[in-house]
């Protein structure tokens, strides 16, 4: 799996617990992101480029695009070009915000890219074209995660402004069209009161993979105690690794024990 940063951990930490016998593989693309506000174009091409790099480097069986701006740029060239099974977290996360809403109003939050592109609004109307969305950009949210200032004054702040429109429009669900989000959960849901529930695309993305997997020869069974592997844990950045592995373990937990750098040609 792969994320411009730091966001795709929420996608491995739930992976990691829904399928504990299985390998896994994580590349963090900080020397190059954030990627919310590059050309849908450059994004593209470093997901096509990622993806080539797990496929022939890792013999990976599956790859998960777990950035909601590279899922919006990439996704369908990425299924169409190559022969492992690709998944995103942006048709995972939809299905469950058009289920959970009770008056039909809906709100998405993403980065500039993600909600520029398109993706959640045709989602969403794919998904059910009875239900009244409401989209909503929070540049700086990202930055704020990738320093580790989860719950400060000033990302607080921003929340208010950010997701006032998402108030006005009377939603009732909010999905967090962001994997970097869940790690503000906690200010996002103090800013949009206890009725709206929110909606995290990693946890119904890592539900999408073990459906896929389960009962398939692609599944890989837990081996005995004492017998055989158990599920290995590869953790890559393209930037600052001691940075990487230092906040990477505080939002994934100790399963982040080691990382190693990854310099793209």
């Amino acid at each position: 799996m792969f994320d411009s940063g730091f966001g795709g951990l929420t996608v491995a930490r739930a992976l990691i617990d829904l399928l504990p016998a299985e390998h896994l593989v994580y590349i963090g693309d900080t020397g190059r992101y954030p990627y919310g506000p590059r050309p849908l174009s450059e994004v593209r091409e470093f997901a096509r480029q990622i993806t080539r790099h797990l496929i022939d480097n890792h013999d990976v069986k599956l790859v998960i695009v777990a950035c909601n701006t590279a899922s919006a740029a990439a996704l369908d060239d990425l299924q169409h070009e190559f022969d492992v099974p690709i998944i995103g977290v942006i048709e995972p996360g939809v299905r469950s915000l058009v289920s959970a809403t009770r008056n039909g109003h809906v709100g998405v939050i993403g980065t500039v890219g993600t909600i520029a592109s398109g993706a959640y609004q045709a989602a969403v109307a794919a998904a059910d074209p009875g239900v009244k969305l409401t989209c909503a950009a929070c540049p700086g949210f990202v930055e704020f995660v990738e320093r580790g200032e989860t719950d400060s004054d000033q990302v607080h702040v921003l929340a208010e402004r950010l997701l006032a429109p998402l108030i006005d429009a009377d939603i009732d669900t909010l999905l967090l069209g962001c994997t970097h989000y869940p790690f503000l959960a906690r200010t996002i849901s103090d800013v949009m009161g206890p009725d709206v529930v929110l909606v995290s695309s990693a946890d119904e993305t890592a539900f999408s993979v073990r459906r896929l997997l389960t009962g398939s020869e692609l599944a890989r069974t837990e081996p005995a105690r004492g017998r055989g592997e158990g599920a290995v844990h590869r953790w890559y950045s393209s930037g600052d690794v001691s940075w990487f592995r230092e906040l990477g373990r505080r939002l994934l937990g100790p399963e982040l024990d080691h990382a190693e750098s990854l310099v793209w040609p």
